[in-house]
This record gives structure tokens, C-alpha cells and sequence, in this order.
């Protein structure tokens, strides 16, 4: 019934039949039963399935790594922050994501976190994006752009991870930001990771761009990893914005639009503004590497075996760590 192939992802969770069976009548009832099934291969962390219900409906289920799994220090708890930036965008309204109908943590039918959501119809921007003109792109990324200052003009409390109660969040932006970043090189140091420079040299390095975190002092939504696969597109509009599991409270110039593998002026023209300033290109380098870094300790942590894309990943931060240097020269 279910196809089981999983992606190589040390992450990822596999169920068999009666469990998916338990899951759905806990989840819609004793008398809903999994009618027919297929793991979605596109992510790398969770597991996720797309049911069919007795009920007529057609579900998603995703599948949080299991307790004992270990990961990068941001991404413990996630699928909790994940729900919580769905509903909370939901309530808000004026962004379309999809409805969350359960969630259970309680780990009573399964040793992980679970929740079953809304299936979008349409495909992924990234999928189709190749097949469409550009006039087409174009109108798609002013939408993404749109939905994105959207998300940004979410006004929170506190600087951090969506999740983290309000103790954890009363730090600055530069304070939050930069415990990110020890975190994540501290994740690389445990797992070996073999990175262009000694720690040393680039906590030296990155020192010289913290300063410039100073002038974001007001916390915004960060969906963070609203690439093309996390937006479903359908007959040329953007019809939902998915996987908001590493949502935070932050600065707008950490989503991954600003990124250098994107240069949409269609985007920055639906957003309304370019962030141009010497300040504004000095954080954008600074999310960059940060980025850069995470593609390549997440290969460790999940124990990728596509050789292409462990390599892909390791070129990319050697070039991106290449500039960072160079430019982090003229602001001494």
C-alpha cells in the first residue's frame, strides 16, 4: 500500500502500515482508515507521507526524527515551532499556508513528535519553475515577495527561535544571532566537520561583522527556509508557503530570498524595498556564511550519502568563505 523508500537522511523516521494505520484513527477517528499512501522523498529531515482517508480526505503526515536522534542544536523541537508559526500565521490571515488538523508530541504511538495537515494541490515553484516563461517567474516571485514582507511584518516580543519560551528570547539581535552561530560551529566541532579554516580563525573573522547586527532592534517573523520547494504554485499564483519548522524572531535579512543564490528583482519588487545599505550588504554576507556553514554540518549530522551533493556543498562554502574574508578586509 505505502511506498516506504526513504531518502539517505540518518534523520528520517520509517513507519510501516499498521503504524500509519494508528496514527490516522487516533488522529480522525477509529472508523478513518489509510485508504492508500506515498513517502514524499523532497525533504531531507522530517518524514513525510501523502494519505488517502476512508474519510475522502487527503492528508499529509510529517514525521519528526526520533528523541534519541542526534542533530544540530537549532533543530531540537522544531516540528512544535513548526505548528505553533502555522497557526499563529493562520490566525493572522493574508498568507496562504496550509490547515494543521493534529498534533501530538505526546509520543504514546510513536517514539516521535507527528502532525497531519492540509495536502495543497499544485506543485512545487521548484519543480515547475524550469517550465515556465519568464514573465510567468517573474509574477510568481513578486507574489513570493508579497507573502514575504507579509510574514516579516509579524511583530514579536523577543529575538530567537520561534519555539523558546520568553527567558530565552530577552537577548539583542546581535547577542541571539551570535550564540546561533557558536551553536552551530560548536555542532561542527562535535561532529568532526572539516570546514576552510580553523574555529579559531573564523570567529575571529565573523567579530569583525557582528557590529553590524546592532541596527536590527526590532524581533520580526522569520520563516527562514522559504526557498522555491516550500512554495506550491498552481495555474500562476503562489496557493501556500509550507515547512515553517525553523521559523524565528529576527531580522528580515536572514530569509532565504536575500540570499546570493537568488537575484529575483521580481522578489524585491513584490517585497517594496532592495536593503542596500553598507550595513544591509555586511549581514546579508554574514547570513550567507551562515547558511554556507549549515549546508555543510548538516551532511555530517544526517550522514548524506550523495557524494555530489556533499561535494556541491563543501565547494560552495569554500568560495562563499573566500569572499567573506576578502570583504571582511575593508571594514577593520
Amino acid at each position: 500500500m505505502v511506498g516506504l523508500t526513504l531518502m539517505d537522511s540518518f534523520t528520517k523516521v520509517q513507519l510501516d502500515e499498521r503504524q500509519l494505520g494508528l496514527l490516522v484513527s487516533a488522529a480522525f477517528g477509529e472508523d478513518t482508515a489509510v485508504i492508500s499512501g506515498t513517502e514524499l522523498t523532497g525533504g531531507y529531515f522530517n518524514t513525510a507521507y501523502d494519505l488517502e482517508l476512508s474519510d475522502g480526505r487527503s492528508v499529509i503526515l510529517k514525521i519528526a526524527p526520533a528523541a534519541e536522534t542526534e542533530m544540530l542544536s537549532y533543530e531540537k523541537d522544531i516540528m512544535r515551532a513548526e505548528v505553533e508559526a502555522l497557526e499563529l500565521v493562520a490566525d493572522i490571515g493574508g498568507i496562504p499556508v496550509p490547515e494543521v488538523y493534529s498534533y501530538d508530541e505526546s509520543l504514546r504511538l510513536i517514539s516521535s513528535p507527528y502532525f497531519f495537515m492540509e495536502k495543497i494541490e499544485g506543485q512545487p515553484y521548484s519543480e515547475v519553475k524550469e517550465s515556465l516563461s519568464p514573465e510567468e517567474r517573474s509574477s510568481i516571485e513578486h507574489q513570493i515577495g508579497r507573502y514575504q514582507r507579509l510574514i516579516n511584518e509579524i511583530k514579536g516580543s523577543g529575538f530567537g527561535l520561534f519555539g523558546q519560551s520568553p527567558a530565552e528570547t530577552g537577548q539583542s539581535w546581535r547577542a541571539t544571532f551570535t550564540s546561533l552561530m557558536n551553536r552551530l560551529l560548536a555542532d561542527a566541532a562535535w561532529l568532526g566537520v572539516t570546514l576552510p579554516a580553523a574555529q579559531e580563525e573564523i570567529r575571529r573573522v565573523l567579530e569583525r561583522y557582528y557590529s553590524a547586527l546592532d541596527e536590527v532592534t526590532e524581533p520580526r517573523l522569520i520563516h527562514w527556509d522559504l526557498w522555491n520547494g516550500n512554495v506550491f504554485v498552481k495555474d500562476g499564483r503562489v496557493i501556500s508557503i509550507i515547512d515553517w519548522e525553523r521559523a524565528l524572531w529576527g531580522d528580515v535579512l536572514l530569509e532565504y530570498y536575500f540570499r546570493h543564490f537568488e537575484n529575483s528583482q521580481a522578489f524585491y519588487a513584490g517585497y517594496g524595498a532592495d536593503f542596500d545599505s553598507p550595513n544591509e550588504r555586511l549581514r546579508k554576507k554574514l547570513y550567507d556564511l551562515y547558511l554556507d556553514l549549515i549546508l555543510v554540518i548538516e551532511c555530517y549530522s544526517r550522514q548524506y550519502k550523495d557524494e555530489n551533493h556533499v561535494r556541491w556543498t563543501a565547494d560552495n562554502l569554500a568560495r562563499g568563505w573566500e569572499s567573506f574574508t576578502a570583504d571582511s578586509e575593508a571594514i577593520r
